[in-house]
């Protein structure tokens, strides 16, 4: 657990518990993209929605429910760029324990193509310090 770069918070919200009473688990992936949006934010000082990447790959396994008043936090780290892709691996955790791992891929895309495009030096510079 440890050797993730990344951390954040995450809220839980009223509309993320399902009728079992504890997060929906196509919430997960809300949370994943909400750690994404913060790691931009703090790594590249970016929005997501200014980057044109598009998520590509998802990969969520579930290892324990999450509560309604679990503090809920997201570590994620990149283990190797791509050329364009942006592998990411995450943990969610609840109250520190493990609730599941996932896998996502983002890649950079030319808007102008179609087609992808080349992760700009800058940004590989910071992901690569941040690991």
């Amino acid at each position: 657990m440890d050797d993730y770069s990344y951390e954040t918070t995450v809220d839980v919200r009223l509309r993320d518990i399902d009728f079992m009473g504890h997060v929906n688990n196509a919430t997960y992936a809300t949370y994943l993209e909400q750690a994404r949006e913060d790691f931009f934010r703090d790594v590249l000082d970016i929005s997501l929605v200014e980057t044109d990447t598009v998520l590509v790959h998802l990969e969520i396994e579930y290892a324990s429910p999450i509560e309604a008043d679990d503090t809920v936090t997201v570590a994620l780290r990149v283990p190797k760029l791509g050329d364009s892709s942006i592998p990411i691996e995450y943990e969610i955790r609840a109250n520190g324990s493990q609730a599941a791992s996932a896998h996502t891929v983002q890649v950079l895309a030319d808007p102008d193509t179609g087609g992808s495009r080349s992760i700009p030096s800058a940004w590989r510079t910071r992901i690569e310090r941040h690991g």
